[in-house]
């Protein structure tokens, strides 16, 4: 098994082959009932088309999330074309949640053959107790269904399910929509080299968490100019 799991061993798995209003009714109470806040509320979702996709509004929350939520994130262009690219192939698309016009969430959800896959998600600060990321993943749900999707897959669930977990927040979530818990064996390293592998894993980790502190950095500054301009 490798030491350095890049991506999520474990996911959550959503049935879509039932009718919406069976999909939603398997959802759980706080998850109905704040899909519904969100709407009294007056959060709307807007799902823009290839060439209106406001790609520096998305990137901000992005960065505005990976800052508050201690993860490290590449350079607006880079998403400019990952996104991008997907998205004018038809193969994504992304959900952007307002109040009032102002832009508060978004997600990008990706579409392969038969299965629908929630991989970004971003949000800021402000009017977080609408509970627009619980909107968000509802219209979203629905999208995927009307493209003919049978699985949402909501990728990302914890090895152990208690707070003992770094992602025990996000299931709580996810487990929200779907319990279905799907694992997997994960990464695993081939070493042909004993000796150059344990070098690896241990000179790896240490520059790596350099460039985590200076990209953090970098990205406080597209987060928060002011703030940064302050300090």
């Amino acid at each position: 098994m490798s030491q350095s799991q890049v991506q999520f061993k474990n996911t959550v798995w959503l049935d879509l082959t039932r009718s919406e209003d069976e999909i939603i009714a398997s959802f759980k109470q706080k998850t109905r009932y704040n899909i519904r806040l969100a709407e009294r509320k007056g959060v709307t979702v807007q799902t823009p088309k290839a060439d209106d996709v406001p790609f520096d509004i998305l990137y901000k929350m992005y960065a505005e999330t990976s800052v508050r939520d201690g993860f490290v994130i590449r350079h607006e262009n880079y998403y400019r074309e990952a996104w991008g690219s997907f998205i004018r192939l038809g193969q994504a698309q992304p959900f952007i949640a307002s109040v009032g016009g102002d832009p508060v969430a978004a997600i990008i959800v990706f579409r392969f053959a038969d299965r629908a896959l929630y991989m970004y998600g971003m949000s800021r600060n402000l009017h977080r107790e609408k509970m627009p990321n619980h909107l968000l993943q509802w219209r979203a749900v629905q999208w995927a269904k009307a493209q003919g999707c049978v699985i949402y897959d909501f990728w990302g669930a914890p090895d152990v399910l208690d707070e003992s977990d770094r992602l025990y927040g996000v299931w709580k979530f996810k487990e929200g929509f779907s319990d279905h818990l799907v694992r997997s064996l994960g990464a695993i390293d081939y070493a042909p080299s004993p000796a150059l592998y344990n070098l690896y894993t241990t000179i790896l980790p240490r520059v790596l968490n350099v460039m985590r502190r200076r990209g953090l950095k970098q990205t406080s500054e597209v987060a928060d100019p002011a703030k940064t301009s302050e300090v």
